[in-house]
């Protein structure tokens, strides 16, 4: 029987809520499943994600495939990173600092989210305008660079053309 790791839809309408669900890959979306493993909540602010870590584990171990929105969801929590680390043969030392310098990178990159959402519409706006004076500044730069360019020969071939009118008088 293949088992695959998917969301079953509940909740009102416009109001989903998602069970992550082990389920026999032949049976309905939202039919008949083995076990419930987790709730995503995608309506909250951020989305919800609450998975049975040790059950996913179990599953993904004894060869369930996940489905691209579950598999994105375990990798939200680094549950895909630890069965994979699982999988290499690493010792539990190993996957526990693995799995610190994960969460300490993804809170970083929260942090650096936070703070580009916290800038003002002000801040936004001084930012977008001095980046536009920069590229025209260097715009104007390259079209001088070019008329300086392209007057050099028209000079060059004004003197030449005197010298040759003065020849035949």
């Amino acid at each position: 029987m293949a088992v695959k790791l998917r969301l079953k839809r509940m909740g009102k309408k416009k109001q989903p809520i998602y069970k992550i669900v082990a389920a026999d890959a032949r049976s309905p979306r939202d039919g008949r499943f083995l076990e419930a493993i987790g709730l995503y909540n995608p309506l909250t602010d951020p989305h919800t994600i609450d998975i049975k870590e040790d059950r996913a584990l179990y599953w993904l171990n004894n060869g369930a495939q996940p489905t691209n929105t579950v598999k994105s969801l375990l990798r939200q929590k680094g549950i895909t990173l630890k069965h994979e680390l699982v999988k290499r043969g690493l010792d539990e030392e190993k996957i526990e600092t693995e799995m610190a310098n994960w969460q300490k990178l993804k809170e970083a990159g929260a942090a650096q989210k936070l703070k580009k959402q916290k800038k003002s519409r002000k801040a936004k706006a001084k930012e977008e305008t001095s980046k536009a004076e920069e590229v025209s500044e260097k715009d104007s730069q390259t079209r001088e660079e070019a008329v300086v360019e392209d007057s050099t020969p028209e000079v060059k071939g004004a003197a030449s053309e005197e010298k040759e009118g003065g020849k035949e008088e």
